[in-house]
C-alpha cells in the first residue's frame, strides 16, 4: 500500500496518486477513525501547534479560533489552558466534532471550559459573535483551491481584532502547479510562497512568511495580519 509520504512526494512531483482518495464525511471518519481522518500524528501535531501558539504570545485570556478544528487535536491542549469560553472551533464534519467532544475532551472539561464549536463549511465566523485575538488554520489550506482560501480569509478579517494574527500552514512548492478544482479532505494542494502572500494581500492582510516550524510532513507556516 502506498504510504502517505509517498503520495505527498508523487503530488509534489506532479504525479497522479497511485490510489484513489478515501471518502470524506462520516464514512471516511468511520474508515480512518477520528484521529486518522485529520492526518494522524495526534499527540505530536497537537502539541506542536499549542507550543507554537504559546511562543507567538497566546495567553489564557485570549480568544483563540481554531479553523477546521477537526476532532480537537489542538483543542485538547488549548481548551484547558484558555479561560472559560475562549476556545472557538469551526469544522464542517459533525462526526469529527462529536468524536472530539465525547472521546477526546470529555464532559467534565467541556462543562468547566465551555468551548464554542460550530459546524459550518462556509467559514461564517461572524456566527461566534466575538472578535478574535489569534487564529490558526493548520492543514486546511493544504486541502483547498484558491477560491476557498480567499473565502476563508475574507470571512475571517471582520472578526479579527486589529492586533490579531492568523497562522496558516501550506505545502510549499517552488513553482505554481495545477491543483484540483474542488476541495477534498484527503486531497493535496500545494502553493508557492508568492501565491500564499497574494491570497492574503487581496483580502487586506499584511503577510509574513515563517516557513519551517517543525511539522512532521513539512508543511510550512505563514502569518496574516489585517491591515489597519
Amino acid at each position: 500500500m502506498t504510504s502517505i509520504l509517498q503520495r505527498i512526494r508523487q503530488r509534489l512531483q506532479g504525479q497522479p496518486p497511485s490510489e484513489p482518495l478515501d471518502p470524506e464525511g462520516a464514512s471516511g471518519v468511520a474508515l480512518r477513525g477520528h484521529r486518522g481522518y485529520v492526518g494522524g500524528h495526534w499527540e505530536e501535531i497537537g502539541q506542536l501547534q499549542f507550543n507554537f501558539l504559546c511562543d507567538q504570545g497566546l495567553r489564557p485570556e485570549h480568544i483563540l479560533l481554531d479553523i477546521a478544528c477537526g476532532s480537537l487535536r489542538l483543542g485538547v491542549k488549548a481548551i484547558p489552558y484558555l479561560d472559560k469560553g475562549h476556545y472557538l472551533g469551526i469544522e464542517k464534519e459533525r462526526s469529527l466534532i462529536e468524536a472530539g467532544l465525547e472521546q477526546e475532551l470529555g464532559q467534565e472539561l467541556r462543562l468547566a471550559k465551555a468551548p464554542i464549536i460550530l459546524e459550518d463549511r462556509w467559514f461564517r465566523f461572524e456566527r461566534f459573535g466575538v472578535e478574535v485575538d489569534m487564529a490558526i488554520a493548520q492543514s486546511l489550506f493544504t486541502h483547498l483551491p484558491p477560491k476557498q482560501i480567499e473565502l476563508c480569509l475574507s470571512q475571517l478579517r471582520p472578526v479579527l481584532k486589529a492586533s490579531a494574527t492568523l497562522y496558516a500552514t501550506f505545502h510549499e512548492v517552488p513553482e505554481e502547479r495545477r491543483n484540483p478544482d474542488r476541495p477534498h479532505d484527503h486531497g493535496f494542494f500545494a502553493y508557492t510562497r508568492d501565491q500564499m502572500e497574494a491570497f492574503g494581500e487581496h483580502q487586506g492582510y499584511a503577510v509574513s512568511y515563517i516557513g519551517n516550524w517543525g511539522h512532521p510532513r513539512g508543511q510550512v507556516m505563514v502569518a496574516y495580519q489585517p491591515f489597519p
